[in-house]
């Protein structure tokens, strides 16, 4: 007789073409609406489930662990960062934790770019100004931004994406410089025509453009604090397509609406969809809804991987993306 397929819990909706192929191989519980789970909802999920299919919406900490009982077997998240789930309590409770790396590098490299260069060209605005229907005609002092050509560029966590990143911006002419906790390989570093720091500091005092593009890590939490902030140069912008909570978000408003950075280009935030409302009210603020990974290639494939990951699992093996905290 065949083995009983495993029962999985979808928690948020996923691509029409993944949710059916999930259908075809597992006994998958789909999610009707796109809602949140409530934390009741999301405890009563991991109570039934072998496989819980997370999102980053979802938060699973050591209290939600302790509430999933012993059925659990396999958390496969949706999605390459895993800041959201408490790796070590599941790791305890014998509960594999998988994820979806390297599929959407290049598409929040995308992103990233097209961040820079929305902030620097001040497109919003134009778009702004174009809808309201109050556009007069061309000026030769009218919506001036600044030409990224040779601009240094401070890359903030030179993994996957901020390798991408470094390689689309040196077609734009740009000067690739990074900071990571560790050095690249000499013959990377040359590839990308990149210039290490070691301090953090020192490089972003230097730079024109910074872009975050590091893991939400303890010791990552706050990296772009207040006073790092006021090290940047009054004409210089920031990006993110990371995670929010690497920059203290009160601090960066505050200093976006005194003129101490020039703009900003954010499409995660400290506090998820809390955002700052007086963030929302900055012409110098370029806010996207978490839209670096949003591509239907880019989502389809994070649950191909999802699915591979559930069938190694179910066939008795290893995921072949499974989470380790050593990793993170």
């Amino acid at each position: 007789m065949p083995a009983p397929r495993l029962s999985v819990v979808v928690t948020r909706r996923l691509p029409e073409v993944v949710e059916t192929r999930m259908t075809e191989l597992f006994n998958v519980e789909l999610r009707e609406t796109d809602d949140r789970m409530t934390r009741e909802e999301l405890a009563a999920a991991m109570r039934r489930a072998d496989v819980l299919v997370p999102c980053v919406t979802d938060t699973i900490d050591a209290n939600m662990l302790a509430q999933a009982g012993e059925k659990l077997k396999l958390i496969a998240n949706y999605g390459a960062g895993v800041d959201h789930i408490d790796i070590a309590s599941a790791r305890q409770r014998g509960v594999l934790v998988s994820n979806t790396p390297g599929v959407v590098t290049e598409d929040t490299a995308d992103m990233a770019m097209a961040l820079i260069l929305a902030v620097t060209r001040r497109i919003p605005e134009g778009q702004a100004e174009m809808q309201t229907g109050n556009w007069k005609g061309w000026s030769p002092t009218g919506f001036m931004g600044g030409r990224i050509g040779g601009k240094r560029l401070g890359i903030l966590g030179m993994g996957r994406i901020g390798q991408a990143v470094a390689k689309r911006a040196r077609v734009f002419g740009m000067q690739i410089h990074y900071h990571n906790r560790k050095r690249l390989r000499p013959e990377v570093e040359a590839e990308l025509e990149a210039t290490w720091w070691e301090s953090l500091d020192q490089m972003v005092s230097r730079m024109d453009i910074i872009s975050v593009n590091c893991p939400h890590t303890p010791s990552t939490f706050h990296l772009m604090n207040a006073r790092r902030l006021k090290l940047m140069k009054p004409s210089a912008v920031i990006v993110n397509t990371s995670r929010g909570e690497v920059i203290d978000e009160n601090a960066l408003t505050r200093m976006l609406r005194a003129g101490e950075i020039a703009g900003a280009g954010l499409d995660v935030f400290e506090h998820g969809a809390d955002i700052n409302p007086r963030l929302r009210e900055l012409p110098n603020a370029v806010l996207l809804p978490h839209m670096g990974s949003a591509t239907l290639e880019g989502r389809v494939e994070m649950g191909e991987k999802v699915i591979i990951n559930i069938k190694t699992f179910a066939d008795g093996h290893r995921p072949p993306d499974l989470v380790v905290p050593g990793m993170l």
